[in-house]
């Protein structure tokens, strides 16, 4: 299977390959530029093909993640515009790495008064920026951890979402376990369902990657904190087996977004090929 985590690119794009590869890792995930930040980066081109090159060669799956401040509901011109450029410039950064897209969390609630207004801006922004994109890499939606009934924690919002967008296509998922755990979308013995009504929905059809995370609280908290996947956490190993085992997900990278200070991404990497490898 094809497990992987969260890497760095202080010494570059390459240089986060090859720390994934050194991590006995598949697959791996990177910010294309500051997390903390929307301005656009200057795309290394050199770095980056060495990296898509580096990647082919080892058969590593690779994602990048946009930066924190990004966000698909913006409330002010200068904010969309700020977003839509940082969103291109990501885009462009992670085609050049070769790629599957970039991880993008689902927008928030702008009116308690009239839910349909966040949608309809989330809509708005995703084509604002997908009109202008001709790339291969696609935006990735990820699922939110709020409480139950927030907006962006069920599989229908997504699939909706992508639906109505002017380019579909462009658009595909990311399922983060610890998200879907905390807002009550999975509660840990209920994957049987979920998978049916993903299914049904036609939601893992356009999963491109899984983020791998345990949950420091209990289902339907609403709190997005990330725990070590084995004993360190409220979803079970058992748990988290059903959904390792489901065959349509076999060739889906699972990336590891969990703390470091008690476990290295390494180990949990040599303990998830042990157990499920």
């Amino acid at each position: 299977m094809n497990f992987g985590s969260h890497v760095s690119i202080r010494e570059g794009y390459l240089g986060a390959a090859r720390k994934a590869a050194s991590m006995n890792a598949s697959a791996f995930q990177y910010f294309p530029k500051n997390p903390r930040s929307l301005s656009v980066k200057e795309v290394n081109r050199e770095d980056a093909a060495s990296c898509k090159e580096f990647c082919e060669k080892h058969n590593l799956i690779s994602v990048s993640h946009s930066p924190y401040p990004t966000n698909l509901t913006p409330t002010s011109t200068s904010k969309r515009n700020q977003v839509v450029q940082s969103l291109l410039n990501d885009l462009e950064i992670t085609n050049a790495c070769g790629s599957l897209g970039v991880v993008v969390h689902f927008g928030k609630e702008i009116s308690q008064d009239d839910p349909l207004v966040s949608y309809q801006l989330m809509i708005d922004v995703l084509n604002e920026i997908l009109d202008q994109w001709e790339g291969e890499c696609k935006i990735l939606l990820e699922n939110n951890a709020g409480k139950p009934g927030t907006i962006g924690t069920t599989l229908e919002e997504l699939v909706q979402i992508r639906q109505l967008c002017d380019d579909p296509e462009k658009i595909g998922f990311c399922f983060d376990t610890c998200h879907a755990f905390a807002s009550g979308l999975w509660n840990g013995d209920d994957w049987g369902e979920v998978w049916s009504k993903g299914a049904e929905l036609g939601y893992f059809e356009q999963l491109e990657v899984v983020h791998l995370n345990n949950s420091k609280y209990e289902s339907g908290s609403g709190k997005d904190r990330h725990a070590n996947i084995i004993d360190h956490g409220y979803i079970t190993a058992t748990q988290f087996d059903q959904l390792l085992r489901t065959p349509p997900l076999k060739n889906i990278p699972f990336i590891l977004e969990t703390p470091k200070e008690v476990v290295s991404h390494q180990e949990e990497i040599a303990l998830l090929r042990e157990s499920w490898d």
